[in-house]
């Protein structure tokens, strides 16, 4: 069985997959923050004693710290079970429970601008993420569906020729086999897709 995880977002989501890719248990939760509290319990209570044969992390982008709580818990879970660990893209993991069809994925960024990235129907990536303004996510994306935490915010900076606000989706873990394979055998290490706000300390 497959174990899969996201905390890059204000929801912390965790999903037993079995081998016929059958969800055998999921657990989503929105929590905002306090992912380090919630998600051993929630993985505890989902395996029922079993030990996954693969873990599947969101490895962003999105929350710096959520991403580090995400990766920290799978690495050592990884450790402990001898069992390997991949990472998936997070924003395709949203995008894995869109609708039908190409569409931009938007997530909240930090300091107001939007981690987005387009997916065409099978989810995969037309474009590397950008961190990008409201309104310059608009300029950029004028017509493409959105789906996403920031989706109202990139589609209200569209105006009204830019249609209405898609779902404010967030990551589901349950749908992570339903991304392309290369975007969920990722190295397990954070695509944060903007430098950290904190700076390392001179020498």
């Amino acid at each position: 069985m497959i174990l899969a995880l996201d905390t890059s977002t204000a929801a912390c989501t965790a999903a037993l997959i079995g081998p016929d890719g059958d969800v055998v248990a999921r657990a989503d939760e929105l929590i905002g923050r306090g992912h380090d509290k919630r998600l051993a319990p929630m993985i505890a209570e989902l395996l029922g004693g079993h030990v996954p044969s693969r873990i599947l992390v969101g490895v962003g982008p999105g929350s710096f710290t959520g991403i580090r709580v995400g990766i920290a818990c799978a690495e050592g879970l990884g450790i402990g079970w001898s069992v390997p660990v991949h990472g998936m893209n997070s924003l395709a993991l949203v995008a894995a429970g869109g609708p039908p069809g190409s569409l931009l994925v938007a997530v909240a960024g930090g300091h107001g601008e939007l981690f987005v990235q387009p997916f065409d129907a099978e989810r995969r990536p037309t474009e590397a993420v950008a961190s990008l303004a409201p309104a310059e996510a608009a300029a950029r994306f004028p017509h493409l569906p959105v789906v996403g935490g920031g989706a109202a915010a990139l589609v209200a900076a569209r105006g009204e020729a830019g249609g209405g606000a898609g779902p404010e989706l967030l990551p589901s873990a349950a749908n992570a086999l339903r991304l392309p394979v290369e975007e969920q055998s990722l190295p397990p290490r954070p695509a944060y897709a903007r430098a950290p706000d904190a700076k390392a300390r001179a020498a």
